[in-house]
């Protein structure tokens, strides 16, 4: 599985140990920036992360700002993209499971390269429920996105 990651400059110094936790996974990694602390707008980096799964160079994506609020709100932005901040263990494979959920978003701030380590691999872990009541959810949010 293809992994894409991005950050700003509030999350670059953390995006290191989340590609390190990435790649120990067994993923292959996609960098799309930020590549230093420079300041950087979000919603730009956000939207190459949410562009590499919709068009299906990646699976799933993981964003890295200040807080993560930003960014999962960029990233919704785009057709096909379900984004949520994830700073729990229980929430970031939960989100996958019955949300399909394929953007986390991590606050720099918030939480520490430690349990970022943790909330990747529960993200990264995590499968889309066959459960029929999760799949006609999702299917109902694929249709609120297709009315804008």
């Amino acid at each position: 599985m293809r992994v894409v990651i991005g950050s700003d400059h509030a999350g670059f110094p953390m995006k290191a140990a989340v590609v390190e936790a990435v790649e120990a996974l067994g993923y292959e990694v996609t960098d799309v920036g930020s590549h230093d602390e420079r300041p950087v707008d979000f919603p730009d980096i956000a939207e190459k992360v949410a562009d590499e799964i919709a068009s299906g160079r990646a699976v799933r994506g993981i964003m890295v700002c200040g807080t993560g609020v930003g960014a999962a709100i960029a990233t919704n932005k785009i057709k096909g993209i379900r984004s949520a901040v994830l700073h729990d263990t229980y929430s970031a494979h939960q989100a996958v499971e019955h949300d399909d959920v394929n953007v986390m978003c991590l606050g720099a701030q918030i939480v520490g390269p430690w349990l970022a380590g943790d909330l990747v691999r529960g993200f990264l872990g995590a499968e889309f429920s066959t459960d029929g009541d999760f799949r006609r959810r999702v299917e109902k949010l694929r249709q609120l996105e297709e009315r804008s």
